[in-house]
């Protein structure tokens, strides 16, 4: 049963595009992390409790909109940056509060005890580290059991501890037939905390392909060319269609990324560029970097297609994000990227004659 659902949102600010129309259904039972940048993630959280209007969309919540009511004070939770408390309380007393405050009764003990700082509740809230008082504003969040959490950074600066103890209630939350809406910049904070994740930028927004990877019996290649390998079987058993007719196979291929326990895939346009570092092939996406198993040599071959070009021996780049071909000596070039950091990979001596050949110069 779908629980919270955004249509056609829309967000800019003056002549910037925030996020273009966007529709998400969260269901009940279900956690989804949406990887962007802080200020769209801040301003996600924003418009989905009305403290922001959109430029276009609306936001149903168990299928009623949402607007500036009580019925959003009570139905969500909200664990974000900005979060402060109140310094000269304890512990204890600062969930009493909230207590009071919600209207609801329960056990402070055990609601300290799920965050474990019941050792720290008679502590006062200044005393305490930052992942402590993250995790006392986590119990906070979820006193009063509400049907949705809005969490913006949830793991940010978090100690190892901490970290796991907001896994560990996230899943708690998710079985008990809550949703969760994550909002992070990092994308490994996203993988680590639900499967389900999206990418939301001026492009829109884009599911990620994320599975569990056994890593007692199979490497990411071998999982990756099973992926490939499947995908092959399933065009040819369908190279024909429902009149007869023969069709073409489409080109289909994913890149894997490996992190933790989990495998990302990623379409080959999204990558900016791939550099062979110690010996491991790494993928340049949005800012972040990602491990991949499969050889330098290896991802040349699968990504040329895609228009990608081996600009140097330790280096791939995808030539549709290249901005500018820069001359330093006479033997000497690099390449400038178009991303927010305008990323640079070198070109070798031996490559520009080619380069020059493929973008017809």
């Amino acid at each position: 049963m779908s629980l919270l659902q955004i249509t056609q949102l829309e967000k800019n600010i003056g002549n910037k595009i925030l996020f273009p129309k966007i529709d998400l259904t969260l269901q009940q039972g279900e956690a989804v992390a949406v990887q962007c940048n802080h200020e769209v993630g801040k301003e996600l959280i924003q418009l989905i409790i009305h403290e922001k209007s959109p430029t276009n969309g609306k936001i149903f919540l168990n299928h009623v909109q949402l607007g500036s009511s009580k019925k959003i004070f009570h139905s969500f939770g909200l664990y974000l940056m900005s979060d402060q408390a109140y310094d000269r309380l304890t512990a204890q007393e600062y969930l009493r509060f909230y207590e009071r405050l919600y209207d609801v009764s329960i056990d402070i003990d055990l609601l300290l005890q799920k965050v474990s700082l019941i050792e720290k509740k008679n502590v006062k809230i200044r005393m305490l580290s930052f992942s402590e008082k993250k995790r006392l504003h986590l119990a906070r969040v979820i006193l009063h059991e509400p049907d949705v959490l809005l969490m913006e950074e949830p793991d940010q600066n978090l100690d190892i501890e901490s970290r796991m103890i907001l896994k560990r209630i996230v899943k708690d939350y998710i079985n008990l037939g809550k949703t969760i809406l994550i909002t992070t910049n990092h994308f490994e904070s996203a993988i680590f905390l639900t499967d389900t994740v999206y990418r939301l930028n001026e492009a829109g927004l884009k599911k990620i392909d994320v599975v569990d990877d056994d890593i007692n019996e199979k490497n990411s290649e071998e999982l990756d060319m099973e992926f490939v390998m499947h995908s092959t079987s399933e065009r040819e058993e369908k190279n024909i269609d429902d009149e007869g007719e023969i069709r073409k196979p489409v080109k289909f291929e994913k890149i894997p990324a490996k992190i933790n326990e989990k495998m990302i895939l990623f379409d080959p346009t999204e990558i900016l560029f791939v550099e062979s570092h110690e010996g491991v092939s790494q993928l340049h996406v949005n800012g972040e970097i990602f491990p991949c198993l499969i050889s330098l040599n290896d991802l040349e071959k699968r990504l040329q297609p895609f228009g990608f070009f081996r600009c140097h021996r330790s280096y791939i780049v995808n030539l549709q994000r290249v901005r500018e071909v820069i001359t330093w000596t006479r033997n000497s070039y690099s390449l400038v990227l178009e991303d927010a950091k305008k990323s640079s990979v070198p070109l070798s001596k031996g490559k520009m004659n080619e380069l020059k050949e493929i973008i017809g110069i």
